[in-house]
């Protein structure tokens, strides 16, 4: 598939590793933390340590997506307005 036949789609071609990385960035890990209480997040955090314990456990997978597209609105919102 390409992302024409998924054009609203935000998650259509975004890796884990991207989604993991942008959320940290945004939040940070305790930020991260204190949304999604995992373990991968509080203790020791890393994007390789959380992209293996995502790809374990579809319940937190499915949160840090849901919080992804979240941020994705949140950024949308607050993002300037062209005139």
């Amino acid at each position: 598939m390409t992302n024409s036949e998924q054009p609203r789609n935000p998650l259509h071609g975004v890796t884990l590793e991207r989604i993991v990385t942008d959320l940290a960035d945004y939040y940070g890990w305790a930020g991260l933390s204190d949304r999604i209480p995992v373990r991968c997040f509080a203790v020791d955090p890393s994007v390789t340590s959380s992209l293996r314990f995502l790809r374990k456990t579809p319940w937190a997978r499915e949160k840090v997506e849901s919080l992804y597209l979240y941020m994705l609105r949140e950024q949308r919102r607050n993002a300037p307005r062209q005139p």
